[in-house]
């Protein structure tokens, strides 16, 4: 007992060992098949558009690295086995492959069944890539049994093990076709286009129509174009969904700071996200062994980066030169101000010297001296001073004129030489900018003319309070009211996407402008484009008798009152402000950066054997509850004592070569190496296993270690079936994996067995009879399988997955007992209780 117990915690902990380097072997194949390729596409317009295409078909990939990654163990076990028994035929490792076929697809696919939500459903997405592939599968045993018991019983001739392995390309040929449609269509040069329903391609000899997608190639090229245009639509689609989704989350969770929710839609995102078998296979592999969740660090990676992003300032050319220049570049003043200061500063540079700077005034429509002073002269920056003024005398007069302006220049900068006391120019002050400040001098002896700034202004929706500024020009004199209101356009007033507002703005004398205020509500549209209206009434001059009632009036307040109707206010060129509310651009950008399909390689790959050892040496947490992303979890007691247990595997397969590496293929050659020598030493454990306890290989193989070697493809493919919106992943692969198993598994070590035994001139002799018996059974209950998920398709019920709570119960239940049937006859027949072949 004791010896057996120590085999069996041996070969557990050999599962754990394979499970680990299987992890690192699928990083290497979701690199791989995830490299990309840019592709050029014609707009309506003429414009063209480049765009990115995956290099692997999807169905090309799932049947080949992927099968193999998540069959390799098995496919292993069984060429290990042949070429270690002296080439000789062993019950493991054919018996394994049966084994792990039966639980992938009557414990795994009823799994994924119950683990949907009560009301929800999951459908196959490629029906026919799913029919294929569920056809060879089941050929691939019947095959099988067809070359053990019927073609030449008991021996496997070359033939029949080189036809098994051809079956393998031959699948994946029929598979891909099914996938492109390619039989239904000539392989020849024509005008297509893509309509405006989504799918439907129309070959075309005349003009195309306006808004279809114009493009000329072959039949392959266009319904690889044909993808990446209902990408975009579905892209287009999830950006909405995601902006629902923030605001949804900020309403559910209004204690959680900004971080926190982009965190949380982040990783809603990602799950969502179509993945690869490899991926969801790493994914519950790592949350297994106290690697933590990928997709949720990833998530927090991305939502820190959203909310801060890297800003970089740019230096001066010579950190220790100065630079001297007017700060702001421009000034108003009323014609009445008496004097304009310009402020001139020197920020940065070496402030321990003195510094001289040179100015001088220049006529623009305002004319020295009868608009302003002629102002010339040097400013002198003490040691320590970093901020002069320049002081302009401003000329008042009683004749109405327009607007005017006039420049003020710096020139001539230099260091001054303390001790000697005479200037020089040197490389260590010079000018910056703006070096010329524009100076405008508005006229006070006319009443004004009222406008806005300009005709029209874009503003966000999440700015809140609106400021729209209403500017009094050609004059500033006496007291002028100017009534404003909001007029609807395509925006709505009445709080729906603003607040109506109107009122009168009150320039007092000398005042030149006025603001008015405006709430936008912010309902957190992604894509936002409406417009109403702010318009000025006619502005009014207001009588010194209406402010103060009929008191007489002063000699001074009289003179004000005859000069300024010598100027009535009129409005001016913009007296009608269309104001545009699009989204908030922020809210765009974060939902942009959210929305942007993440390459999941950049997840699972590694860059650096620094990296692979940090991870290694790291526990994490790996909870999935969608309800706790936004917050730090730590470690749970589970992922603690399977980091424990698994640290020896994670340290030892962290010198395998990085992802990065020959995009991915060194990863992938030593990983396959050191899952095959891992899967020597799990056949030698099972055998010694059942040995110890009584058990034959061939029970041992379909109970034990058909069970170790699925158990991780269990938790991905439960993964899977919760997070993806179609049921291709989770087991829709099922299918193809079994078939692959055969066709590699068996294929490859009896063609080896075969063929050795030929060239000594013997035959490969395989005992049929539990092996024939074990494939025959599967093969019956797989067709059962088979044909109550195609009935599950009926609308009651909705899909493969999920479904109705009654039909979900009754559909797991059927597989779960159709497995221990299995299990059940086959051991009985092991034992000669049942007659088998």
């Amino acid at each position: 007992m004791a010896r057996a117990t120590v085999y069996f915690v041996g070969l557990a902990y050999m599962f754990l060992g394979v499970s680990i380097i299987a992890d690192r072997f699928m990083s290497s194949i979701e690199v791989i098949t995830s490299q990309e390729r840019e592709i050029t596409i014609k707009k309506p317009n003429g414009e063209t558009t480049t765009t990115t295409v995956r290099i692997w078909n999807e169905t090309v990939s799932n049947l080949t690295l992927m099968a193999l990654g998540s069959s390799a163990p098995e496919i292993l076990l069984s060429v290990v086995e042949v070429c270690g028994h002296g080439f000789d035929a062993g019950e493991l490792g054919p018996n394994t492959i049966v084994g792990s076929a039966a639980f992938n697809m009557f414990v795994i696919i009823g799994l994924c069944v119950s683990v949907i939500p009560d009301g929800e459903h999951r459908k196959v997405k490629h029906l026919g890539v799913f029919f294929v592939t569920a056809t060879w599968s089941l050929l691939a045993y019947i095959w099988l049994y067809l070359i053990l018991a019927v073609i030449s019983p008991g021996v496997v001739d070359v033939w029949e093990g080189l036809l098994t392995l051809f079956f393998f390309p031959l699948c994946v040929t029929f598979a891909y076709v099914a996938d492109r449609r390619l039989l239904f269509y000539k392989y020849m040069y024509k005008r297509y286009r893509v309509g405006k329903r989504k799918g439907v391609i129309i070959e075309t000899e005349g003009e195309p129509s306006k808004g279809d997608v114009e493009m000329e190639g072959t039949r392959m090229e266009l319904l690889e174009v044909m993808g990446v245009v209902e990408e975009e639509e579905e892209e287009e689609e999830l950006r909405r969904d995601m902006a629902r989704v923030l605001k949804e989350l900020k309403q559910k969770h209004p204690e959680k700071d900004t971080e926190q929710l982009l965190e949380m839609a982040n990783y809603q995102v990602l799950t969502q996200q179509q993945k690869s078998r490899a991926f969801y296979r790493c994914q519950a592999t790592r949350m297994m062994t106290g690697a933590g969740n990928v997709l949720k660090k990833h998530a927090a990676d991305q939502a820190r980066k959203a909310l801060h992003p890297e800003i970089r300032s740019e230096a001066l050319d010579d950190g220790r030169s100065s630079r001297v220049f007017f700060d702001p570049g421009s000034y108003q003043c009323l014609e009445n101000c008496g004097r304009a200061a310009l402020h001139v500063v020197r920020p940065g540079g070496d402030l321990t010297c003195s510094l001289a700077v040179d100015y001088h005034t220049e006529d623009g429509t305002a004319n020295a001296g009868s608009d302003y002073q002629h102002t010339e002269g040097t400013l002198l920056f003490l040691p320590g001073e970093t901020e002069k003024e320049i002081h302009v005398d401003i000329i008042d007069d009683d004749i109405f004129e327009e607007d005017e302006h006039f420049l003020v220049h710096l020139s001539n900068v230099r260091v001054v030489s303390e001790g000697e006391g005479h200037c020089e120019v040197t490389s260590m002050a010079g000018l910056g900018l703006p070096c010329t400040a524009t100076v405008t001098i508005f006229d006070d002896d006319h009443a004004g003319i009222f406008t806005f700034e300009e005709g029209g202004v874009t503003v966000s929706e999440s700015v809140g309070q609106m400021e729209v500024k209403v500017v009094r020009t050609s004059g500033a004199r006496g007291v002028v009211v100017v009534p404003y209101k909001t007029i609807e356009g395509t925006a709505k007033g009445g709080g729906e996407d603003f607040e109506d507002t109107h009122g009168v703005l009150e320039f007092q004398n000398d005042e030149i402008v006025q603001t008015i205020q405006i709430k936008i509500i912010d309902d957190e549209e992604y894509e936002k484009n409406k417009d109403f209206f702010l318009e000025l009434g006619e502005p009014r001059l207001l009588e010194m008798s209406e402010r103060k009632g009929v008191k007489a009036l002063s000699k001074k307040e009289e003179d004000e009152r005859r000069i300024a109707e010598m100027g009535r206010p009129t409005l001016g060129e913009h007296v009608k402000l269309e104001v545009i509310v699009q989204e908030s651009y922020e809210f765009k950008n974060i939902v942009d950066k959210l929305i942007k399909k993440t390459n999941l390689a950049l997840l699972l790959g590694t860059n650096s054997w620094r990296e692979q050892f940090r991870e290694a040496i790291t526990v994490s947490s790996g909870d999935d509850d969608d309800e706790e992303c936004g917050e730090e979890k730590l470690p749970s007691c589970f992922d603690y004592v399977m980091h424990f247990l698994t640290v020896f595997w994670k340290v030892l397969f962290a010198f395998v070569p990085p992802t990065d590496y020959w995009n991915g293929w060194a990863c992938f050659v030593v990983s396959i190496c050191m899952i095959g020598l891992l899967t020597a030493f799990i056949g030698d454990l099972a055998s010694h296993f059942g040995c110890t306890v009584g058990l034959k290989d061939s029970v041992t193989a379909v109970v034990f270690v058909a069970l170790g070697t699925s158990v991780p493809d269990t938790f991905a493919s439960k993964v899977a079936a919760t997070q993806d919106q179609y049921a291709d992943a989770s087991i829709g692969n099922v299918t193809g994996s079994n078939a692959v198993n055969v066709f590699l598994g068996i294929g490859v070590a009896w063609s080896i067995a075969a063929i050795y035994h030929r060239a000594h001139g013997e035959v490969f002799r395989v005992d049929p009879g539990t092996l024939a018996f074990s494939v025959t059974l599967f093969t019956i209950f797989a067709l059962v399988c088979v044909a109550v998920l195609m009935y599950r398709r009926r609308p009651e019920i909705g899909g493969e997955l999920g479904g109705p709570r009654t039909a979900k119960i009754l559909t797991t239940t059927l597989f779960f007992s159709l497995w221990l049937l299995y299990i059940i006859f086959s051991s009985l027949e092991a034992y000669c209780h049942i007659q088998g072949f």
